[in-house]
């Protein structure tokens, strides 16, 4: 059993579902410590959140992750209890396995070899895990990148280790992502009976020429890097429950992701124009998840791509699709930011499961990476 795969294996049977991280976070901290790291633990609230730093001087190359994970399902719907990790046909199964206990432990591994080989390495390596990744995301990698922020401590590289790859390992890269922008919509009507509709004013009806309008509008065309920005509902709810009620109001919540072409302010103004010019009586709150990031061709991109060709023998592909991650936070920073870890294809899912080999391959690209960025 190889260094990786046994890490693993001890972070997968931590059952950190979000917030809780199970001492994943202490016993990596006691980990590092044997190979040089001084670690500062930042909780806020119920999350965990370490900062682990080898060396004061710079450039500085972050590890960014989470220990959380989401929560099972239905555990008897799983071949293998998801918090006992369990090896099959080449698979460990188990919740985390790729999203993402599996990059850190890769990662992990790949700086306790490069450390070894490389003691007196330029610059700093270091570490910023949270356990609110999963969750909100209030009190996680965002407050750290403040606090680090506060006392202007700066850091030029940093691998996020979300599973990027999508039919091998290594096939893409994120080296950006799309900006996330969330409406609560309430539209007003007059409840009434629906034998007397002209008492009444149907919400449903007033809104579905407004909903019409925003689901054919082109926002935008994208660009080299993005795809054009997308609008869907996520939700919609009225009515009683009753046969014979007019409802009196319509629920929406509904979901932009947007590309650099388009701020969330401009997607937020044409959404109030479109309901002004339907005259509809409405309320509105917004929520941004996270603003677009992009981190062009440069030293952190080339690395990776080159890591990536030595291990693997294959071109990988920059990609910006997908959902958000805290790379959002991160990128704000001035720091170049790619994010690269396993197959995404069982994340979120019953039996989520890694190739233990990719383990050990996403190990040797990390290690590659620091090769090629912090040992000459």
């Amino acid at each position: 059993m190889s260094d990786t795969l046994d890490l693993t294996i001890n972070l997968i049977e931590r059952a950190s579902v979000t917030p809780k991280d199970e001492g994943c976070q202490a016993m990596m901290a006691e980990r590092l410590a044997k190979v040089g790291f001084t670690t500062e633990h930042l909780p806020f609230e119920e999350v965990k959140n370490i900062w682990s730093r080898r060396g004061t001087g710079g450039p500085v190359l972050v590890f960014a992750g989470h220990t959380d994970v989401v929560p099972t399902g239905p555990e008897s719907k799983w071949q293998s209890p998801p918090f006992k990790a369990t090896i099959k046909d080449g698979l460990l199964y188990g919740r985390g396995t790729a999203d993402m206990k599996g990059s850190i432990a890769a990662m992990m591994t790949a700086v306790e070899r490069f450390v070894g080989n490389h003691p007196d390495h330029k610059g700093s390596i270091a570490f910023l895990i949270t356990s609110d990744e999963e969750g909100p995301s209030i009190n996680g990698t965002v407050k750290v990148v403040e606090a680090l922020e506060q006392r202007n401590e700066k850091y030029e590289w940093c691998i996020v280790g979300e599973p990027s790859s999508t039919n091998r390992l290594g096939d893409i890269i994120k080296n950006g992502r799309r900006g996330s922008l969330n409406g609560h919509l309430t539209i007003k009507g007059k409840q009434g009976h629906v034998a007397y509709p002209h008492l009444a004013q149907n919400p449903i009806h007033l809104a579905s020429p407004f909903i019409q309008e925003l689901t054919e509008m082109t926002w935008d065309l994208g660009n080299e890097y993005f795809p054009p920005t997308t609008f869907q509902i996520a939700n919609m709810n009225s009515g009683t429950g009753a046969e014979n009620v007019i409802p009196g109001e319509l629920k929406m919540q509904f979901n932009f992701r947007f590309s650099t072409e388009v701020t969330d302010e401009q997607l937020k103004a044409k959404v109030t124009a479109c309901l002004e010019k339907h005259q509809l009586n409405y309320d509105i709150n917004w929520r941004l998840s996270g603003n677009p990031f992009l981190t062009p061709k440069g030293e952190l991109v080339h690395a990776t791509q080159a890591a990536i060709k030595d291990e693997m023998g294959y071109e990988t592909e920059l990609s910006t699709s997908g959902g958000t991650s805290d790379g959002r936070f991160i990128a704000p920073t001035g720091a170049q930011v790619v994010e690269l870890g396993p197959l995404n294809a069982t994340i979120h899912m019953i039996d989520e499961c890694v190739s233990v080999k990719d383990l050990d391959s996403l190990s040797n690209i990390y290690e590659k990476m620091l090769e090629n960025l912090l040992s000459h």
